[in-house]
């Protein structure tokens, strides 16, 4: 899916009340049974588009404003089993980057279309010549949509990457990094690309207690330089729970927040934040805040003993789900409580899923989210918890979890209260001060609505188009406020 939204920046005030009245409009629905994947690209000239691979074909779909279908029209890839790897679209045109094949090469190629699917550019974007095995390529664009990283990784340590501006259609750079001690299923912990094409790899190295003298995060960036700038940013205090890092683009910076933890990774016990320049010879800026009881309590929320009589010993089973960067520098961490747990039972039958003659089904568990606000200095601004619950089994999750909708005077957090044909929707609306609503959005009852809000896409500041699936189904939900 592609995961088109608005600027990754949030302006804390406290502005007005966000609730207001929504207008739901559902789409004509499609099938989808044979298709490969789908991704939204938005509004472009009064219609919403629609890039379907749909295997051996590939085409537009657009819809008006009240969401009906009004053309379709197939777009001619080249012909040796071309293999989409994204598709990146702005308010007036798209781009199809895809591999295929010609000559006994393989190649990396570039289509720009106009809002009405003509073909406006083709470039090919890389010849990797003739190689033994096709180039595993992850495609990484950059907040503004302007460019385009693709980079593979080799015998999990030799990363290979190629900077493309999408405006201009050619390639910036490529570049190769080899790391000596790196696996990548162990250490590597994020990667990222910035407005100006550049590439960051985030690598982790001995998060271990019996290490923890020499706990750091090791970055690289790359570019057309020879050798990639390195820094070590130490984490010598305390063990990593959980992180995620972003670049700051307004700021010129790298951020990350995450969970801590003191005696065992098991347990997170506190939020961190680190704030530092690839550029600068200052020290990265690093401050830990440890739970209180209150947040803690409040997040496990388990009917258990009170926190006078329990003592604390933290968190599990949460991940850190995204970092909001605010336009001061600070950051808001969103985090999300998730288990899945796999269990099997006997049918009397042989079965390939266990060698005990039955089956394995997977329960997922999506419960409550929490918000943690960072001022740029490292102080804690406020932590919210926020509470929902959702479980569904054996659908790899696709329905569960929530979408961050941003605006300039809130964010809006949007979720299924179930995972069900016949339930609600609900969101959240958060104010820069911490303050908080629950609001009801939509029912989804004789609707034959399944709604996928980690595949959502945010259009405007007040609209938000996301997928539903059902029964090989297609439909777009425009939510407007």
């Amino acid at each position: 899916m592609l995961q088109k939204i608005l600027p990754l920046l949030f302006l804390f005030c406290c502005a007005g009340n966000s609730a207001r009245a929504q207008v739901i409009t559902v789409s004509d629905d499609l099938t989808v049974r044979n298709d490969l994947g789908y991704y939204i690209l938005g509004e472009m000239k009064g219609s919403l588009l629609l890039f379907r691979d749909r295997t051996t074909t590939f085409e537009i779909q657009a819809f008006n404003e009240k969401m009906r279908a009004t053309w379709t029209k197939e777009i001619e890839l080249d012909k040796r089993r071309p293999q989409v790897i994204d598709v990146v679209a702005d308010e007036e045109s798209f781009c199809v980057f895809y591999q295929f094949k010609r000559d006994g090469n393989t190649l990396l190629k570039a289509h720009k279309y106009d809002a009405a699917a003509n073909l406006i550019d083709s470039v090919v974007v890389k010849d990797f010549g003739s190689v033994f095995y096709t180039p595993d390529l992850e495609a990484l664009p950059s907040e503004d949509k302007n460019k385009i990283v693709f980079y593979e990784i080799e015998d999990q340590k030799d990363v290979k990457a190629y900077s493309f501006d999408i405006k201009k259609m050619k390639l910036l750079w490529e570049n190769e990094y080899e790391s000596k001690e790196s696996a990548r299923s162990r250490d590597l912990r994020e990667i990222l690309t910035d407005n100006a094409g550049n590439f960051y790899i985030i690598y982790e190295r001995d998060n271990r207690k019996s290490q923890l003298e020499n706990h750091r995060f090791e970055l690289y960036r790359m570019n057309s330089a020879a050798v990639p700038v390195g820094k070590a940013v130490p984490m010598t205090e305390y063990l990593r729970y959980d992180v995620r890092f972003e670049y700051d683009n307004l700021n010129k910076k790298l951020v990350a927040g995450g969970l801590y933890a003191e005696d065992s990774p098991a347990w997170a016990t506190g939020f961190f934040y680190v704030n530092f320049s690839m550029d600068s010879e200052a020290e990265p800026q690093i401050t830990y805040h440890p739970f209180d009881d209150d947040f803690v309590f409040n997040l496990l929320d388990k009917g258990e003993k009170s926190p006078k009589k329990r003592k604390n010993k933290g968190i599990s089973e949460t991940d850190i789900q995204e970092i909001v960067l605010r336009r001061d520098g600070g950051i808001l961490i969103i985090g999300e409580q998730n288990r899945h747990l796999d269990r099997g039972y006997g049918n009397g039958t042989s079965s390939v899923n266990s060698a005990f003659g039955g089956r394995y089904i997977t329960d997922h568990y999506y419960d409550d989210m929490f918000l943690a606000s960072i001022h740029p200095t490292g102080d804690l601004h406020w932590v919210d918890v926020l509470h929902k619950k959702q479980y569904s089994q054996d659908d790899d999750a696709i329905f569960s979890s929530y979408f961050l909708a941003k605006t300039p005077t809130a964010l809006r957090l949007l979720f299924n209260d179930e995972i069900a044909y016949e339930n609600t929707v609900s969101e959240y609306v958060v104010k820069g001060s911490g303050t908080f609503t629950r609001n009801s959005v939509m029912s989804t009852e004789n609707q034959k609505l399944r709604l996928r809000f980690r595949e959502a896409l945010q259009i405007a500041a007040n609209e938000v188009i996301v997928p539903s699936e059902s029964r090989n189904r297609l439909k777009l939900v425009r939510v407007r406020y």
